[in-house]
């Protein structure tokens, strides 16, 4: 099963390649984004790792407070997206 990790307090000059290659020391991932600002294209800091639902917490415990250029990331299973009423 996939599970989807949030990330958090990633550095603005992360590529998505750079996250995936961080994660994938400690797991098989499946799929990883970071989020941008959609006028500027420039990274929110935060980001999304898909991983096997068996390395899921391995993969937390190993990467939650992990220094990666200067910040240490937050990670933590991903919560379901609200709907937002406007």
């Amino acid at each position: 099963m996939l599970k989807t990790l949030y990330v958090g307090n990633v550095p603005w000059g992360t590529t998505e390649e750079d996250l995936r290659d961080a994660f994938a020391e400690h797991g098989e991932v499946l799929g990883c984004r970071i989020i941008t600002e959609r006028a500027t294209g420039r990274s929110r800091g935060y980001g999304f790792v898909e991983v096997n639902d068996a390395d899921a917490e391995k993969i937390i415990e190993s990467m939650n407070g992990v220094e990666l250029d200067g910040r240490r990331l937050v990670v933590n299973e991903a919560k379901p997206r609200e709907n937002r009423s406007l």
